[in-house]
């Protein structure tokens, strides 16, 4: 995974994400779990612009990162490993419908924060007749756990623990963990 994932330019932090702005300060998104749908779009981003579908070569989804929202609200399942969402990863010769849509540059950061377990990569994504956007977007896509703890918690334990630690988890990315049951519902 990791060749195929070189093909794409790496976003680490807001500044990163100003390269590949518009001319009046919007970002797009490529959304593929939740943000498929624009009422859960919204409720993060209440003043994104243009939501459409699109196709996103090159990738596929997998259950395969433990969320610690589920533990925050109390609907992961330990017991039975039900503790995934949604993630991307890099698969040629495969293709996922997604959504696009724009926030402003000053959104960028909440967003950050609200995947910050992922790997920001620009992609292109198509339309419906396989025309290119004229705008690269970003897709959150898999991590690996010793990037995420260098990259986004620098090598900080602590800043770890207070993410996924203190939910008894030492392991985000996990090739036999299952979605966590009320998350689907976006399905």
């Amino acid at each position: 995974m990791a060749a195929a994932t070189n093909q794409y330019r790496e976003l680490n932090d807001a500044a990163d994400f100003d390269s590949i702005a518009s001319a009046d300060g919007y970002v797009s998104i490529a959304g593929f779990g939740s943000l498929l749908s624009e009422r859960s779009a919204r409720s993060t981003f209440p003043n994104l612009q243009n939501f459409r579908v699109a196709v996103l070569r090159g990738f596929r989804r997998v259950f395969a990162h433990t969320a610690p929202i589920f533990f925050e609200r109390g609907i992961a399942r330990m017991e039975t490993k039900e503790i995934s969402s949604l993630s991307v990863e890099p698969c040629p010769g495969e293709f996922i419908i997604v959504t696009v849509f724009e926030i402003h540059q000053s959104e960028v950061s909440a967003f950050i924060e609200r995947e910050n377990e992922f790997r920001f990569l620009v992609v292109v994504p198509e339309d419906l007749y396989g025309k290119p956007f004229s705008h690269p977007s970003v897709v959150c896509s898999r991590y690996s756990d010793e990037e995420y703890r260098l990259v986004r918690c620098k090598g900080n334990e602590e800043i770890f623990f207070q993410r996924y630690g203190r939910y008894n988890i030492d392991k985000i990315w996990q090739d036999d963990i299952l979605p966590c049951r009320l998350y689907l519902r976006h399905w």
